[in-house]
């Protein structure tokens, strides 16, 4: 068109252009003529159905479910008749072509499934020690833990550059912050069973778990100047490193131990064998960590290039940074907060007494207190003036390991009988309704007879009532014959038994 504009344009203009497109000659002159007369410059739009923001709501309400948004659709148009209705072809290419395929799956499974469309780019590979990740993994393995049935849970720090796993800490019920500290002092000693991989990180990286964020854990980093890096909720994909040990540790050795919790079912849900023998707590730990042993000295995972990741921490030429072992010798261990005197007592503490051998001559002196969280059966003391440590200290009054366990018993069986009644409770508290197949008000079942219910409230009224509300009151006495016992009510000028006039009644 530039070209005829400056009447320059010629049939070989026209040729070359054709042999370049792939189109006949008449074609372009076609697109020539129709520049000419309706300026345009480019194929006659169609007129097509568009997924308005309206079709996007019913979308989310049906689900995704195309046919059922143009069944919606023809029912709103019954009443409308002006209303245009497209075909439900039209409407299944138009969702095809107007959204994409994360937006579809999204629709119809939530977040999650839309995620799963997405593009995630990776961070480029740094060194040993740039960077660590940590995260909780919950097992699904039942494991026998004193007696009873539980699914631990793993904590642990992996180095993103060489995905060498540094340590860990296994609890059989949720962690707290004692597990992380734990698995962080694992972390950085170089010793075994996860050395020579360790020191000192430059950042760790986390989600926002509260066990990773208490003030003890970012203390006892920042003490050596490590900073914590706490990632935004929900997004495991900004910390796939250790999400895809997560998911590496289930695939490859959990599935393979018994009463594994996702293994696959039988119809009805029930599972291939129910009365597995569970792994004990320390066996499992044992088996985790022959595990992470392997892991680390030989499986070779693909980002690494054929090698472990023992292989490449030891190729990689970064310094390490060390810390001495006395440094670490209270890591995970918080401060008390107040200053305290050893008496002949000992030294009270949340109202118990710790006494240890080295106390004596040392009495009237001022400690502070340092402790494992969760762990109350011994402390740390330290000078309060000079901050030497003086030495440990334990609990005075400690039951023994069978007390322990027949107080747990006894709990545990309380326990259970307090969910049978409940249980028992909501059994004859439930109704039941009948199978509707029409809309109607709901027809209970098992419905009393009047003789039934009759028989039942009989048996009620004959009951102590006072008895089952207050079983320890104790009974009333019989009133003493020289009791005045009051009135109810005082009539008018009555006269008393003896012939005198009433007075008031007596108090009692």
């Amino acid at each position: 068109m530039d070209l005829d504009s400056r009447g320059e344009l010629t049939t070989a203009h026209v040729r070359l252009v054709a042999s370049a497109m792939g189109v006949t000659e008449r074609a372009v002159w076609y697109w020539l003529a129709a520049a000419r007369t309706e300026g345009r410059l480019s194929a006659r739009p169609r007129e097509r159905t568009a997924v308005t923001p309206e079709v996007r709501r019913l979308l989310a309400f049906w689900g995704g479910n195309t046919a059922a948004v143009h069944r919606e659709l023809a029912a709103r148009a019954a009443d409308d008749p002006t209303a245009v209705v497209p075909s439900l072809r039209a409407l299944q290419r138009a969702v095809r072509r107007d959204l994409s395929v994360g937006e579809r799956a999204g629709l119809r499974g939530g977040e999650a499934a839309r995620r799963a469309h997405d593009v995630f780019g990776k961070r480029p590979v740094l060194w040993r020690n740039a960077c660590w990740e940590g995260d909780h993994k919950h097992v699904p393995v039942q494991v026998d833990v004193e007696g009873e049935l539980a699914c631990p849970w793993i904590t642990w720090f992996i180095d993103c550059a060489t995905k060498h796993v540094l340590g860990l800490a296994v609890t059989p019920h949720a962690p707290s912050r004692d597990a992380v500290l734990a698995a962080l002092r694992t972390s950085i000693t170089r010793t075994e069973p996860f050395g020579p991989a360790g020191g000192l990180p430059a950042l760790v990286r986390v989600d926002r778990g509260k066990e990773f964020l208490c003030a003890t854990v970012t203390a006892a980093l920042g003490a050596f100047a490590v900073p914590v890096h706490d990632l935004p909720a929900y997004t495991p994909y900004l910390k796939g490193t250790v999400e895809a040990l997560n998911d590496a540790v289930e695939e490859m050795f959990l599935v393979s131990l018994p009463r594994y919790t996702n293994r696959q079912r039988l119809t009805g849900g029930r599972s291939a064998d129910p009365d597995a023998p569970p792994l004990t707590f320390a066996a499992f730990v044992a088996l985790l960590l022959d595990w992470v042993r392997w892991w680390n000295t030989e499986h070779h995972p693909s980002a690494l290039g054929g090698l472990t990741p023992l292989e490449a921490w030891n190729a990689d030429p970064t310094p390490l940074r060390d810390v001495p072992p006395e440094h670490l010798a209270f890591f995970a261990l918080e401060d008390d907060g107040r200053t305290r005197t050893i008496t002949t007592n000992g030294i009270s503490w949340r109202r118990h007494a710790y006494i240890a051998p080295w106390m004596v001559g040392y009495t009237g002196t001022k400690v502070r207190l340092r402790h494992l969280p969760h762990h109350v059966g011994e402390i740390e003391v330290f000078d309060a003036s000079t901050g030497r440590h003086l030495g440990s200290a334990h609990l005075a009054e400690q039951a023994s390991p069978e007390q322990v366990r027949a107080l747990r018993s006894a709990r545990a069986a309380a326990a259970r009988r307090l969910r049978a009644d409940l249980k028992a409770a909501e059994k004859l508290r439930r109704r039941r309704f009948a199978a509707a197949t029409t809309p109607a008000p709901p027809r209970p079942l098992g419905t009393l007879t009047a003789a039934e219910a009759a028989a039942e409230l009989e048996a009620a009224d004959g009951r102590d009532l006072q008895t089952l509300a207050l079983p320890g009151l104790l009974p009333h006495a019989p009133v003493p014959d020289g009791w005045v016992l009051p009135r109810t009510t005082t009539p008018a000028g009555p006269e008393r038994a003896d012939g005198g006039p009433a007075g008031p009644a007596p108090s009692v």
